[in-house]
């Protein structure tokens, strides 16, 4: 089994910052893509950013420019670094990791998602 953990969420003015973290832990060979999703009350889980293996990344474009995904792979651990945070920003945030496990020979693929939490932007 693989557990995410994640933590970094609170409440901040606008303008300010928060830094997520996500930590994955459990039966891992490889982690994949990982990525963060936020579903803001009354509306569908959208995504946020996602960061491949090698560093390569992808934006929802109402966050370029304000927020960055990054990873350490020696942690197994993603975070997303938020700016100049909106009001519109606020949403419990979910981590989402690709994992690969290995058991008596057979690889396989799951995804994993985060328990989320929550940011809130205060005008």
């Amino acid at each position: 089994q693989v557990q995410l953990v994640e933590s970094g969420g609170g409440l901040v003015q606008a303008g300010g910052s928060l830094r997520l973290s996500c930590a994955a832990s459990g039966r891992i060979f490889n982690l994949n893509l990982m990525g963060w999703y936020r579903q803001a009350p009354g509306k569908e889980r959208e995504l946020v950013a996602t960061i491949t293996s090698s560093g390569s990344t992808n934006y929802a474009d109402s966050v370029k420019d304000r927020f960055t995904i990054s990873r350490d792979n020696a942690k197994n651990t993603v975070y997303l670094q938020m700016n100049s945070l909106k009001p519109e920003d606020t949403a419990v945030y979910y981590c989402k990791v690709e994992v690969v496990t290995r058991v008596l020979g057979n690889t396989f693929l799951s995804n994993y998602w985060g328990q989320g939490t929550q940011v809130t932007v205060s005008s």
